[in-house]
């Protein structure tokens, strides 16, 4: 089970990187990746996310992570 989570936020990395000279496409995989994982992995890509596109998409991905955090 921990393998598959890993893929998957692997995965996520990899699509994220490819789509991130679209805002729009990076919003759209961006909220796709996060419906995958579980919460620990949500906070782990949250802050990948933030550290490798804070300076391009931070407003997106705030707002992709509050709509996701909220429980």
């Amino acid at each position: 089970m921990m393998d598959q989570g890993r893929k998957m936020m692997e995965l996520s990395k990899q699509v994220l990187q490819k789509v991130s000279f679209d805002s729009r496409l990076f919003k759209k995989e961006l909220v796709k990746a996060r419906t995958w994982l579980g919460q620990h992995d949500q906070i782990l890509l949250k802050a990948w996310c933030l550290a490798t596109f804070g300076h391009q998409y931070k407003d997106i991905i705030l707002e992709v992570f509050q709509k996701s955090m909220r429980t």
